[in-house]
């Protein structure tokens, strides 16, 4: 894992190549949409030909891939994999995935917009303590959790209370998880110079503008229910082209507001990685010595 430029994806495939019992599965939110390919800096389509990478291309752009999805493909992959002696390789940035992968998810009842408007307006009032006051008395592990201003999340709370016939939102949480049954080698790539990786993100955005990364958004835009809400759309890049698109924004304003986006995530992904258990930082300047680790592994578990 590791943030976004760094070159994970030139480095899984430089992995794959040199060893061919490994297979790779992707971790990434936006790749797993076809159409989205200059501006997520997609593998190219010779690679993808060449080398197979899981949970690439696998959805439309108008359609919704929640984590949950993620969970349930990932691991139906890694079984797969696993299932014809293979080593899945897990490869990307989106570090929530890595997270929901790694310590599983909880099973939450769907939401039901009925009894979510009943709440609120028939047992509430509309009056925002009086749910805060509820979701004290019958979750209060969550209370301390949740800002009572944090409406949405207070009334999802109380919510599941209800839907769950009495089961609070922390226990639910709590007694749910199912963490993955197999030895895991947990690498990130970090970049040894920030400055040299924001310059980076800089030509690389630059490059997908040459590319026609504006014409891919162009033809995005003409989807029938895609909007700049939609989670394809709603992305780095993609949204500041969809923006520019819809005139609320000059070029050069979508062009300054994407690089500092990125530049931002990048630091967010940075703080994931240096407070990540159990992994193995190394520094994007030092590629050799991650894939002599994996070598060692893939020898010693042969």
């Amino acid at each position: 894992m590791g943030p976004t430029a760094i070159g994970k994806s030139a480095l899984a495939l430089k992995i794959k190549k040199k060893f061919p019992e490994i297979e790779l599965l992707s971790v990434d939110s936006k790749l797993v949409y076809k159409g989205l390919d200059i501006g997520t800096d997609k593998p190219n389509k010779k690679d993808l030909k060449e080398h197979l990478h899981r949970l690439i291309d696998i959805k439309s752009p108008e359609e919704i891939y929640s984590a949950v999805d993620f969970y349930k493909d990932s691991i139906k992959e890694i079984k797969n994999i696993l299932k014809f002696g293979k080593i899945p390789l897990l490869v990307g940035g989106t570090m929530f995935y890595f997270k929901l992968l790694l310590n599983g998810f909880a099973y939450l009842p769907p939401s039901n917009p009925l009894i979510r408007k009943y709440i609120f307006e028939e047992i509430c009032s509309k009056k925002k303590k009086k749910l805060f006051d509820i979701l004290k008395k019958i979750d209060p592990i969550s209370s301390k959790k949740i800002h009572m201003n944090d409406i949405q999340r207070v009334l999802r709370a109380v919510e599941i209370f209800f839907v769950s016939g009495g089961f609070s939102r922390s226990k639910l949480i709590k007694s749910t998880h199912v963490k993955l049954p197999y030895k895991i080698f947990q690498f990130g790539l970090i970049p040894y110079r920030k400055d040299i990786l924001y310059n980076k993100i800089e030509k690389r955005f630059y490059n997908m503008l040459n590319n026609g990364f504006e014409e891919e958004v162009r033809n995005l835009y003409k989807i029938k229910y895609l909007n700049s809400s939609s989670p394809s759309i709603n992305s780095i890049g993609y949204r500041q082209m969809w923006f520019y698109l819809k005139n609320k924004c000059t070029y050069q304003e979508m062009i300054d507001n994407t690089i500092k986006s990125t530049r931002k995530l990048v630091k967010h992904q940075l703080t994931w990685l240096n407070n990540w258990k159990d992994i193995i930082l190394i520094n994007d300047n030092q590629i050799d010595i991650l894939i002599n680790k994996i070598k060692k592994i893939i020898e010693f578990n042969k």
